[in-house]
């Protein structure tokens, strides 16, 4: 017995005018006016210390950049069918090499396991000697500097 399940298509919403990170949009405009206003008073205020106030409207004008960079991310639209496992979606051409490979792989690693094998580890060092152990017992050298 089989129950039918109705998926509705997704639809998405489109936002008007500065997009949906309006916050960072106008943290990023703020900043850019009040890089340029302290840039300005700088250059035309006839103060002593002109420079510090030019050198700080840059600096606060380049700081805007990251608002912006916030603002650019946010707006980026991602369709649903390029959303991959992480959110649930599997892509269904995918979903059969996946299942193939994750076969072969545990016949592989279980006819390892039932073949009763003697799995000798080899390790060697600096000095050329070989230390090999199995599972069932382990050999410790001690190594004298």
């Amino acid at each position: 017995m089989s129950t039918s399940v109705q998926v509705e298509p997704v639809t998405e919403t489109s936002y008007q005018g500065v997009g949906r990170c309006k916050c960072s949009f106008w943290f990023a405009v703020a900043h850019d006016i009040l890089g340029v206003f302290i840039m300005m008073v700088g250059v035309f205020g006839g103060l002593v210390v002109h420079d510090l106030f030019v050198y700080a409207g840059a600096l606060v004008i380049f700081l805007s950049l990251i608002w912006w960079v916030f603002w650019y991310s946010g707006n980026i639209d991602v369709p649903p069918e390029e959303l991959e496992d992480d959110v649930g979606l599997i892509k269904l051409r995918n979903r059969s090499l996946s299942r193939a490979v994750r076969r072969m792989s545990s016949r592989f690693r279980n006819s390892l396991r039932r073949s009763g094998r003697n799995t000798d580890v080899g390790l060697s060092t600096i000095f050329d000697n070989t230390i090999t152990s199995t599972p069932k017992e382990l050999q410790i050298e001690t190594l004298a500097i």
